[in-house]
């Protein structure tokens, strides 16, 4: 509409203006944010490429991790002392980690570190490893600084073994390689075989071309931790460090491995920080360390004939621990399901059916168990009935207490005359004699 040459709107033309600006405003608000994050990013990204550019001594490139190594110190000994070392994180400079503390590995010999977390003992594998370098006091490896050796030439001569092992995506071969890059396949297979790592390989569909998935996934936590070890042995190092090796696994896989370590600490300078105190028993020098400092020091008899000592009461609190746990399993067998009270299951072996022990349960007052399966087709169902019967008056009339252990043999498949005998648990044993039909 036009009034005197002007051009005039109606309302409805303003409302379109002004949404039209609203609308523009509310993208540009939008696009705001995002601004912000970009100009946030961009701050961050200047130091992180500054940290890139960084060069140092122990920089690397893939051609220098393949090609072999012919610069490893090989007149090296292994006697390590720590003195008066004293130690602070670059990013907490202002707790002290270590204060004056020393300690001396003897070349061949087993030295344990123990002690309260936080106390110190990784921040010395750290050091050793010259991952940081003390803020005042010395290293020395057989009387010479640790810092005039180069540091890949000194990683070489060190082998690790950590609480939670990384296995890559590859197979077992490769992953063992990883230790001696120019590794032989007998070499390969020498160090599986001292980390008690090479029968198991063996049984493996594919042996050691098995690929063990992402961090190791496919195997169980013994299995990665006899890899891990094999790893670090392929280069036969001289100085072996062990940062609770073992405290992560069961019992089984914990007794495996431990013999593997025991194995391999022969012949070299052995550090070893314990969580479970019984695997250092045989060390040559225990040293304890409480707030970044050694406290006591000496064999496993000599800490545990001093009253009141660190060491002692540490033994002592893992002895009741243990205890403890004990009897936490017995509660645990006692309140098992019916479903499993009916799980027994017999097993066909060298002429002997075994019954696996922990699948008998105590119910009021009394012993009951389910039905046999015959899984493996030995016997007839009349002598599955006549076991079935025989076991019932043994266990109703014969034990008071859980049953460990029970055993059915019979000198052949096919004989008719069976010899059962069941062990209660801190009993004798029970037996029974019976003919079947």
């Amino acid at each position: 509409m036009s009034h005197n040459g002007y051009h005039s709107s109606n309302i409805s033309d303003i409302l379109v203006v002004v949404c039209s600006f609203a609308r523009c405003f509310s993208f540009y608000s939008d696009f705001a944010i995002f601004f912000q994050a970009l100009s946030e990013a961009r701050g961050a990204a200047v130091v992180v490429f500054q940290l890139i550019d960084e060069g140092n001594e122990a920089s690397f490139n893939e051609t220098d991790i393949w090609k072999e190594d012919t610069e490893s110190i090989y007149n090296i000994n292994g006697d390590i002392e720590l003195d008066n070392v004293n130690f602070t994180y670059p990013c907490r400079k202002e707790v002290s980690v270590l204060h004056n503390l020393s300690l001396i590995a003897r070349a061949g010999q087993t030295t344990a570190l123990v002690g309260s977390s936080g106390c110190g003992k990784s921040t010395c594998i750290s050091l050793l490893l010259r991952y940081y370098e003390p803020s005042l006091g010395q290293i020395t490896i057989d009387g010479r600084s640790i810092t005039d050796y180069n540091v890949k030439q000194l990683r070489q001569n060190i082998g690790v073994v950590s609480q939670e092992p990384i296995l890559f995506s590859m197979s077992i071969y490769e992953n063992i390689r990883f230790g001696k890059v120019n590794a032989t396949q007998a070499e390969i297979e020498n160090a599986a075989r001292e980390a008690n790592a090479h029968n198991f390989i063996m049984q493996l569909p594919y042996k050691y071309e098995t690929l063990v998935g992402e961090r190791g996934i496919q195997l169980s936590g013994g299995e990665k931790q006899r890899i891990a070890l094999a790893r670090a042995l392929v280069k036969q190092p001289i100085v072996l460090l062990l940062d609770e090796a073992t405290s992560a696994l069961d019992n089984v896989s914990e007794k495996i491995v431990q013999e593997a370590l025991d194995q391999a600490c022969k012949g070299r300078t052995t550090i070893v920080i314990a969580h479970r105190l019984t695997t250092i028993h045989k060390a040559h020098q225990i040293y304890v360390l409480d707030n970044g400092t050694v406290i006591e020091h000496g064999t496993h008899e000599r800490l545990m004939a001093k009253e009141g000592g660190k060491y002692q009461a540490m033994i002592k609190r893992q002895q009741t621990e243990k205890i403890d746990d004990d009897n936490d399993d017995l509660m645990n067998i006692q309140k098992a399901t019916e479903e499993d009270e009916k799980s027994i299951s017999a097993y066909y072996y060298e002429q002997q059916i075994s019954i696996a022990a922990g699948h008998v349960w105590q119910q009021s007052n009394c012993f009951s168990f389910g039905c046999l399966s015959d899984e493996t087709n030995h016997q007839s169902e009349s002598t599955w009935a006549a076991i079935h019967d025989l076991l019932d008056e043994l266990l109703n009339e014969k034990s008071t207490k859980p049953i460990t252990e029970l055993n059915i043999i019979s000198d052949s498949p096919s004989s008719q005359s069976i010899y059962i005998y069941a062990m209660a648990e801190n009993s004798n044993f029970v037996w029974a004699n019976s003919e079947l039909g």
